[in-house]
């Protein structure tokens, strides 16, 4: 008998291998995705996010485009403005959701436009283009507004702006001045512990947070 003959009088005697999973009908490389998908597609009912979000989500269902603030993200911001005004500071907040286009423009400012670099981020690789971050200033009593982060508004002895951020961080926000490189100082987010990576392959962070 040669080795191929071998071979077949195995996997015929063997129910773990190729032949015998043929010959009763379990499922070949088809049924498996088709079982996958199904397997992510109701972690993603249950939002649960297999294999760390690394999988596309468009493989399995349609994704909407993100055209707004996520709404734990919007409420954040509006009980910052309101916390802050307690303590004598106005609060304006200057950007919230960008489209992925607006943010190509702004990564052109200091590169191919003029004026300064304001950011490291193409389209789709910011949290505003997802609905999760906010830009603030602080205006002053006679209708300025300002980034000045050692202005003392109310006249407390603190910076305001500092007071802001620590009223941010209690509410959620992750504050970019905590950033090691390119420190965005009027940046707040919320990330809901989804990376950029994980925002782009279309998974999104639970309406309820």
């Amino acid at each position: 008998m040669n080795t191929n003959n071998q071979a077949g009088v195995v996997a015929r005697k063997r129910p773990g291998t190729r032949a015998a999973v043929a010959r009763r009908g379990m499922p070949g490389w088809a049924a498996l995705a088709a079982l996958a998908g199904f397997v992510v597609a109701a972690a993603v009912a249950q939002n649960v996010h297999p294999l760390q979000r690394n999988v596309p989500l468009d493989w399995f269902k349609e994704v909407p485009p993100v055209t707004g603030l996520h709404p734990v993200v919007a409420a954040g911001r509006d009980k910052l403005v309101a916390q802050a005004a307690k303590l004598g500071i106005q609060v304006v907040i200057t950007d919230g959701f960008r489209s992925s286009q607006e943010q190509d423009a702004l990564y052109r400012k200091g590169r191919g436009d003029g004026g300064t670099i304001v950011t490291k981020a193409k389209g789709g690789e910011s949290y505003h283009n997802y609905g999760l971050a906010i830009d603030f200033a602080l205006r002053t009593p006679a209708g300025k507004v300002i980034w000045d982060m050692k202005y003392d508004g109310n006249g407390n002895g603190r910076a305001d702006w500092l007071e802001v951020v620590a009223i941010a961080k209690k509410l959620g926000f992750a504050w970019g001045g905590d950033w090691k490189s390119f420190k965005d100082y009027p940046h707040l987010q919320m990330d809901f512990g989804y990376s950029i990576r994980d925002l782009q392959n279309g998974w999104r962070p639970p309406v309820q947070g």
